[in-house]
């Protein structure tokens, strides 16, 4: 293994060019002559457009060109569509209109694109905006979920019943009705997972050149990885040859789903590049990030769960309403269908289901996926159901899922939907938060609290996931004459820390020099790495470490051949380990750099080898239920409440995740930090706030979206259960960076719960903010003293 090998907690190496100010990230980039770019979007949450007039801004100081939708409509420029398909049990195809990227005839959410402006600087661009009169006709509007799919809500797309995109539904409700119908008890839940924001570190921009020579369009843009952006976008830009497309990402200041989407903006900029057959830069700022990226979450849960004598799940109902916002937008309609329901009803054993999900249209940004991308709203349900199942049966929270795991005699498990668990020790990994957190001291640390004035409250969160992403990956080892190694993946990373991880397992198959290794991915889709499928659901230390491991796999049985040309053997009798090859029959050695070194003297290897160590792997697991990995975990909050102000505050937290081989547990414990950060904002702070009349956003800066701080951070314990290792990749790794945006919120959602209990409170949504918490509590002791 050695110092730099597997399960070593290597220090970052990137970290140093990036806290030095070395990053490099899109709007550093800039070419000679670029012109500047500026979007005019729609005020409006819903309304026709009447007519637009430019002539005034077309007259202004530095303006080269402005495009509405009718000029593109006119250039035949594509309609972008939705990538997923959710068809209804009866067969009824998803209704999916497709979306112009400049709005021709109707606006459909606040921020909605209606014109492109393009002059010499920003400033020229932002004064013509202000010039461009558009007349609407304001038209009734939704934001509100829950109501969408109501006969007397606004309709947003005619040929949409109800507003409704697909009505998932996983099986026939009969079985299930009839088990409730001799259910000993009934546990049930409301819960509501608010829209939340993205809300990544650099801002989306994008700047587009045009090659005349080549014909070749060039897109810089951030993206967590070029070769998926671009075959998403090539697909919406069908008159230009995909081969003359070119997708370029430098450094990307934060991903979480969002920058996997190919937005109308990065359409637009290749084709008025093209057209103006000049650089053009977008820099779009904090309020067009907010308005406009991607949103997540945005479901209204209906749960409930029919219980035997020993407070055992016979059978469940789980009900969802997900918005999609004004537009199905590439894989939204899948997040809560297929992400979701393959792992609802989570670690429990729930022979038999019903699970809907309605995703319907609000006049909102459109949803997709968001750090987890529906497993943490499926997580959310079944843990505040067994909440209620302790509750209802009078049993302590850990007993309620104690009775109901799926133990590892089970495993492999079939769930309910069909998909296949393979792993996992949940009992086990429960008593380990258990026993880490201290929760039999927990009575006297609440005492403590009652003896300053607040409440404390303590929960658990369990999850379950199905990580692994995209199921390709290729990788590309190459060790030089000089010693140098260089991987080249197609991952990329947004701080993941690939670039420390991945030379981890080379230096450990390869017995090679650790800061010898350089790395390069996924970043161009001309250069290096011809094919890659990014970073997205933990999938880079399944998908890219799988792919890096068996292209050194590759370099050692090339690397044998050589070796054994030149010991003069045949290559089934060397043996390799730790940098050496050894024949068994003489004894000779030599060392893999030896072996690097005379790889291109073609004098000195066998005649039927290319020569050079330089080999590559393109790996493909399979796109079916049973290549997933399954990262799991047990979180414990802690909170106390301040009841004359209902300020909560996490003021003790655990977490005991399973990701099977832990390949770095500094870089592991770095990613369930960040996640369980993220859970938290949702859980106490963040929501994405509409104005019910008007349907304008009310969050648009973070002076009114909340965000969690520093200070609201408690120190975090993590660790890990390496006991189940992940059975369907050599490396038995699992997802590490979702779990704690899984786990967090309904371990933080029951603390809180658990505190308030006293005053009979039971139920809460997200976020837990002051004023809520301070109300419920206020209408709780009056509600007391008038009886």
């Amino acid at each position: 293994m050695g110092q730099f090998g597997i399960g070593q907690p290597v220090r970052r190496k990137e970290d140093v060019h990036f806290v030095t100010g070395q990053g490099c990230y899109n709007d550093d980039v800039n070419l000679e002559g670029q012109a500047q770019v500026q979007f005019l979007r729609s005020p409006h949450a819903h309304a026709e457009i009447v007519s637009i007039d430019t002539s005034e801004a077309e007259k202004a100081p530095g303006v080269i060109a402005i495009f509405t939708g009718k000029e593109a409509e006119a250039d035949d420029f594509p309609v972008l569509y939705c990538l997923a398909n959710i068809k209804a049990r009866s067969g009824k195809p998803m209704f999916s209109p497709g979306r112009t990227a400049l709005c021709t005839d109707r606006v459909r959410f606040v921020g909605d694109l209606v014109a492109m402006v393009v002059a010499e600087t920003i400033d020229q661009a932002k004064d013509a905006i202000e010039l461009i009169e558009v007349e609407y006709n304001e038209l009734p509007s939704n934001t509100d979920t829950a109501t969408a799919a109501s006969p007397d809500t606004p309709q947003i797309w005619p040929d949409a019943e109800n507003n409704t995109v697909a009505f998932y539904e996983n099986d026939d409700p009969a079985k299930v009705d009839a088990i409730f119908e001799k259910a000993y008890k009934v546990a049930k839940v409301d819960v509501v997972n608010p829209r939340v924001m993205g809300s990544p570190m650099e801002p989306r921009s994008a700047l587009s050149t045009y090659d005349e020579e080549k014909d070749l369009v060039t897109l810089h843009k951030p993206s967590q990885g070029v070769h998926r952006t671009w075959g998403n976008i090539v697909k919406h830009l069908p008159k230009l040859d995909k081969e003359n497309i070119r997708i370029v990402s430098h450094h990307t200041g934060g991903g979480f789903g969002l920058r996997t989407k190919s937005y109308p903006e990065s359409t637009l900029m290749i084709w008025a590049a093209k057209r103006l057959k000049r650089p053009l830069k977008w820099r779009g700022d904090r309020y067009e990030t907010m308005v406009c990226d991607t949103h997540g979450r945005d479901h209204i849960t209906h749960g409930e769960v029919a219980l035997d004598e020993q407070g055992k799940i016979m059978a469940a109902r789980i009900y969802v309403t997900a918005s999609v916002g004004a537009y199905p937008f590439e894989n939204g309609p899948a997040v809560p269908t297929f992400s979701s329901g393959r792992v609802t009803g989570q670690v429990y054993v729930i022979p038999a289901i019903h699970h809907t999900v309605r995703t319907v249209m609000t006049n909102n940004s459109p949803t997709c996926s968001y750090r987890g991308a529906g497993r943490p709203e499926a997580a959310y349900i079944m843990e505040r159901l067994m909440e209620e199942i302790a509750n209802v049966m009078d049993i302590t929270p850990a007993e309620a899922r104690r009775r109901n795991f799926i133990t590892p005699d089970m495993i492999p498990y079939i769930n309910n939907q069909g998909f296949e668990i393979d792993s996992g020790h949940f009992e086990e990994t429960m008593d380990m938060a258990i026993d880490l957190h201290d929760w039999n001291g927990f009575e006297a640390r609440k005492k403590e609290s009652e003896a300053q004035g607040k409440m404390r409250g303590i929960g658990i969160g369990y999850f379950i996931e199905a990580s692994g992403g995209q199921p390709e990956e290729e990788a590309r080892v190459k060790i030089d004459e000089d010693g140098k190694v260089t991987l080249y993946v197609g991952t990329y990373s947004q701080g993941q820390g690939h670039a420390t991880v991945f030379p981890q397992i080379i230096a450990d198959k390869l017995g090679v020099d650790y800061d010898s290794i350089d790395v390069i991915d996924g970043g161009d889709t001309h250069g290096e790495v011809p094919f890659g499928r990014g970073s997205g659901g933990s999938r880079s230390s399944m998908m890219g470490g799988t792919a890096t491991a068996r292209s050194c796999d590759e370099v050692i049985v090339k690397g044998k051949k050589i070796a054994a040309h030149n010991l003069q053997t045949s290559p089934n009798k060397i043996e390799f380990e730790e940098g050496v090859f050894k024949a068994v029959d003489s004894g000779g050695t030599m060392t893999i750099l030896e072996v690097a070194k005379i790889a291109n003297d073609k004098s000195k290897i066998p005649d039927d080898i290319e020569p050079g160590l330089n080999e590559r792997y393109h790996y493909d697991r399979g796109n079916v239920p049973t290549s997933y990995n399954h990262p799991n975990g047990c979180h414990i909050a802690e909170v106390e409440i301040d009841p004359a102000t209902g300020v909560i505050e996490v003021v003790k937290y655990t977490a005991v995740d399973d990701n099977g081989v832990v390949l770095n547990p500094m870089i592991v414990h770095g990613q369930i930090h960040g996640g369980v950060v993220q859970g938290l904002g949702q859980a106490l702070f963040e929501r994405t706030t509409y104005d019910p009349e008007n349907g304008q956003i009310i969050t648009g800066s973070f002076l009114d979206y909340a965000m969690p701080k520093a200070k609201h951070v408690p120190d975090l314990v993590a660790a890990n259960n390496e006991n189940a290792p992940c059975p369907v990749n050599e490396l038995g790794v699992k997802g590490a960076g979702e779990g704690g945006c899984c786990g967090a919120p309904p371990a933080i959602v029951n603390a809180t719960l658990n505190a308030l209990k006293p005053l009979g409170i039971t139920h809460v949504d997200m976020p837990l903010d002051s004023e809520k918490i301070w109300r419920l509590i206020q209408n709780a002791k009056s509600a007391a003293a008038a009886e």
